[in-house]
């Protein structure tokens, strides 16, 4: 009885042992290495992870890639593309998520394929039926990379061109997001959060749908409870830009008007500024004009006139508010300032 109790646990020590034996005990480096790139577009990252084989002096297309074959774009595991926002691959939505990326090498065409199965071993066990998008893209000639590489080009402000490096050949396809529509709706989420109790947090929200012509009649609402919660310069100038946008001029006038009339000396340099930063001279000429007769005893009222002047191009009238502000002002380390200007004005 003893024997065989030592016997069983003799065969119970072996397969726990065999069990384990192929179970790796320590991380070791791989022969084709793991590495990831990633790119934002608007407010939308991309991602890509996969391994990198090398060359190694083989023949690579028609060989290590064989043509007509499924191929996994990279070794080992899936490569993977990741979207944190909806984007548009070859005239086709796809939902934010991780996307297995295939390819199917032939001459001169190649297929590019974006599974909704990201965890797979390889291509090995690709289902077309999975797929999310296919693209027939050309592959080109391109210099000798002897590891292969995946990088973004190509950018704009809504699109890229992801490309696979290997070998002497680059594949290419075109990623396109549709930026605005992906703002505006983190802007909705946003104002579910600690944004919704301020009245900044929907007059930026507001102000950002008036600078891109996007979604103004729900940019409407926003900031009308923008001014509910708190009139300000602010916000009633955001209206009266909606306002201009959707026609209604003459209220978006009347609306300025009052906006002015709650300003404060710093509200109306920020706004000449703002002006003055997209090129509106003569609009910010006006503003600054109005904050020296508002606010005679300012010497950065007359700094920031003369600067306004300066950049149209009125050397003379420069000249006499940055002499005014010089006057006025107590700090020396601005009439410095004012001073080196206007020796370079004179």
């Amino acid at each position: 009885m003893k024997r065989a109790f030592m016997l069983v646990c003799a065969i119970a020590a072996s397969a726990f042992v065999n069990a384990h034996a192929q179970l790796p005990l320590f991380e070791l480096p791989r022969i084709s290495p793991a590495a990831s790139t990633s790119q934002r577009i608007g407010l939308t990252d991309i991602t890509v992870r996969y391994h990198r084989p090398g060359v190694k002096g083989r023949e690579v297309w028609g060989a290590v890639v064989p043509w007509g074959q499924v191929w996994r774009a990279g070794a080992n595991e899936n490569t993977t593309v990741t979207f944190s926002s909806p984007v548009m691959v070859g005239g086709r939505a796809l939902d934010a998520g991780t996307y297995g990326l295939h390819m199917i090498p032939t001459q001169p065409y190649w297929t590019v394929i974006l599974s909704y199965e990201n965890a797979a071993w390889g291509s090995f066990s690709y289902d077309e039926s999975e797929d999310a998008v296919r693209v027939t893209v050309t592959a080109a000639p391109a210099p000798h990379q002897e590891r292969l590489l995946y990088t973004f080009d190509d950018l704009t402000d809504d699109s890229c061109m992801l490309t696979l490096h290997w070998a002497e050949l680059k594949i290419s396809f075109r990623i396109e997001i549709d930026v605005n529509a992906v703002v505006v709706e983190q802007l909705r989420t946003g104002l579910r959060g600690l944004p919704r109790f301020t009245w900044r947090g929907w007059q930026q929200a507001a102000l950002w749908c008036v600078q891109h012509n996007v979604n103004l009649d729900e940019a409407m609402g926003w900031i009308d409870r923008s001014i509910r919660m708190n009139s300000n310069f602010t916000n009633m100038r955001t209206k009266a830009a909606l306002l201009e946008k959707q026609g209604a001029a003459r209220e978006s006038r009347l609306l300025m008007d009052t906006a002015f009339g709650v300003a404060t000396e710093a509200e109306m340099s920020v706004y000449g500024y703002q002006l003055l930063g997209v090129g509106k001279l003569d609009e910010a000429i006006v503003i600054f004009t109005r904050i020296v007769e508002d606010h005679p005893d300012s010497w950065n009222a007359y700094d920031s006139l003369a600067e306004a002047h300066a950049s149209k191009g009125n050397k003379s009238a420069a000249v006499r508010n940055y002499e005014k502000a010089l006057t006025i002002v107590d700090d020396e380390q601005q009439k410095r300032r004012i001073e080196t200007i206007l020796a370079r004005l004179k």
